[in-house]
């Protein structure tokens, strides 16, 4: 079988083929960051715009790259949400209307299930069941997972994700966008234990985070500074958030596969290529024995093979869900936990 997958949700335009035999035959991605860097974070309207640019050359790139027909393909997957509205729909939009144009059956997929699939793309794949640490720019949960579609939300994010805590902690810091590499980076340069930031959730009994307190801390970091903050200030201040960010996410990864007696631990996300949290990870599931897996670099950001992958999992399950009915809709707030099959 072979899936063609379109991923728009945000501000990534990403297409590719999956094959169920040969596995990943192509992709192709395009990032806006270059775009939205003048003002300081994602656009809605001009993410819109530049997914309907770019979709049809990156759609002629895979074909070419993975020297099929269109109409060797067996079915399109497309990001049905969560995400932005308007960029979902241009995703949407373009996977029902090449399915109509081939008469192949299309299938709505959820962002954050391709996601969590994603490490299965690698060559070390984890096997089923896993606990999972979804963690990105606009969302942090923990999740048992027992095969595809059986999904058990065990905690989430309060208030703001770790990525988006990232980001508005390097804001305050003057760094560029996108600021979770920026940060990260910086506190390579950062002295530990020059300030003390707070580890908010840290003891709680559940599996739940909340960072705007940690992002708030950091603001009040900034404002008692007397003068102009040097550069090894920023640095100390960005190691400090960094480590209290990473502690927190260790902490309850450790519970979580306590809790549930698992082994082994799934990262997914954009958050998941920070090196530190990778070394954070490492290092304690080494002292319990636990295995960790994440997905390839170039897959933790949004991209179009692990939609091609989500939908081709999805298919193989229940072929049934893929349809030629072409009117569609998207889901701009879709709880994961309710796609369980």
């Amino acid at each position: 079988m072979i899936v063609l997958g379109v991923e728009s949700s945000c501000d990534e335009t990403g297409l590719a083929l999956y094959d169920t035999q040969r596995g990943l035959l192509a992709h192709a991605l395009h990032s806006q960051i270059a775009m939205h860097q003048e003002y300081g974070g994602v656009v809605p309207e001009l993410a819109s715009r530049d997914h309907v640019r770019r979709a049809i050359p990156l759609l002629r790139q895979v074909f070419e790259q993975s020297g099929i027909a269109h109409g060797d393909i067996d079915a399109i997957a497309y990001t049905q949400g969560p995400g932005l509205a308007g960029a979902l729909l241009v995703g949407a939009s373009v996977a029902c209307g090449l399915g109509l144009s081939l008469d192949k059956p299309v299938l709505g997929v959820h962002h954050l299930e391709g996601h969590l699939l994603s490490p299965l793309l690698s060559s070390n794949p984890p096997q089923f069941p896993f606990v999972a640490l979804l963690v990105s720019g606009g969302h942090t949960q923990l999740m048992r997972v027992d095969g595809v579609g059986q999904y058990e939300l065990l905690g989430e994010t309060l208030d703001d994700a770790a990525g988006e805590a990232f980001d508005k902690s390097a804001k305050l810091l003057g760094l560029g966008y996108p600021g979770g590499p920026a940060i990260s980076r910086l506190a390579e340069f950062g002295d530990p234990g020059v300030y003390q930031l707070p580890r908010p959730m840290l003891h709680s009994k559940n599996f739940d985070f909340s960072f705007s307190g940690l992002k708030t801390a950091v603001l009040t970091v900034v404002k008692n500074q007397t003068t102009n903050i040097c550069e090894q200030d920023k640095a100390n201040i960005a190691r400090a958030f960094v480590d209290a960010l990473v502690d927190v996410l260790v902490a309850k990864c450790m519970n979580a596969l306590k809790h549930t007696g698992m082994k082994r631990l799934v990262i997914a996300g954009g958050v998941g290529a920070n090196k530190q949290l990778r070394e954070g990870l490492n290092a304690a599931a080494a002292k319990r024995r636990y295995q960790v897996f994440y997905p390839e670099l170039e897959f933790c950001t949004d991209n179009g093979a692990m939609i091609a992958f989500a939908g081709a999992m999805r298919l193989q399950q229940h072929p049934e869900a893929a349809k030629r009915d072409y009117a569609f809709s998207v889901r701009p707030r879709w709880p994961l936990d309710e796609i369980n099959t």
